[in-house]
């Protein structure tokens, strides 16, 4: 679990926004494009791709409290799934968030 936790604190650390992801999940493909269409590059693991997936997610459960895909951060703060990302960006925040 050591090398879990790793994982997944390195990739909330190194990246601007790290999302965890599903590639068949409609709300994961929804807010990779609300960064894309904001040109912000984004690092993303696919839980069901990655081998270690059911680990990372289960880690990510005991971090944040969400069981659910995507889970995103931002500038290391979880900011939640899809709709908290939507929520975020259409209050105006996100940019600010993404510009520090």
């Amino acid at each position: 679990m050591v090398a879990i936790e790793q994982l997944v604190k390195e990739a909330i650390n190194n990246n601007k926004v790290a999302v965890f992801s599903k590639s068949y999940c409609p709300y994961c493909s929804k807010a990779k494009n609300v960064f894309k269409e904001l040109g912000q590059e984004f690092y993303v693991i696919e839980l069901d791709q990655d081998d270690k997936g059911s680990a990372i997610q289960q880690y990510l459960a005991q971090l944040t409290g969400q069981r659910t895909v995507p889970n995103i951060f931002i500038n290391g703060e979880h900011i939640g799934g899809c709709d908290s990302l939507l929520a975020i960006k259409s209050s105006g925040k996100l940019v600010k968030l993404l510009n520090n």
